[in-house]
């Protein structure tokens, strides 16, 4: 008969991939990429949380009668910025398709998947009981009350 999972482990192993992954989130503060069009006449430099941190226009970049190429070169920027903190998240902060623990596919491998399993008609199991059918505590209790 197989080992049942240790759920202690997998718990162990998801508070510390949740505390690594908030780790890498905060140092993507402090790391910058930056992004530049027309030449470098706008220039933009964003966090790797996805913020902003400055915006530097080439006043020769300024055509009263051209608006609109200021706006696009600024939206193109921008969006060139948003793109190289994009990958520089994913670089950073992997994922679990990388090979990463998942605790929601370790929950749902369990038959607790969706949290609706924590206590009620989890993945096979019985209402108000394990997965392969065995009541939990509060189960046994509520037998004994009868």
């Amino acid at each position: 008969m197989p080992q049942p999972p240790n759920l202690q482990k997998m718990l162990a192993e998801a508070q510390a991939m949740l505390a690594q992954q908030q780790e890498a989130q905060e140092a993507l503060k402090q790391e910058k990429v930056d992004a530049s069009t027309g030449g470098g006449s706008v220039k933009i430099v964003m966090t790797g949380d996805l913020r902003i941190e400055s915006l530097v226009i080439d006043p020769d970049a300024v055509d009263p009668e051209d608006v609109e190429m200021l706006q696009d070169l600024i939206i193109a920027a921008v969006n060139e910025a948003i793109r190289k903190a994009e990958e520089l998240q994913q670089s950073r902060l992997g994922g679990a398709e990388q090979g990463g623990f998942d605790p929601m596919s370790a929950l749902e491998s369990l038959g607790l998947g969706g949290m609706g399993g924590m206590g009620g008609l989890g993945g096979g199991g019985a209402p108000g009981g394990l997965p392969g059918g065995a009541p939990n505590r509060a189960a046994r209790r509520a037998q004994k009350r009868k």
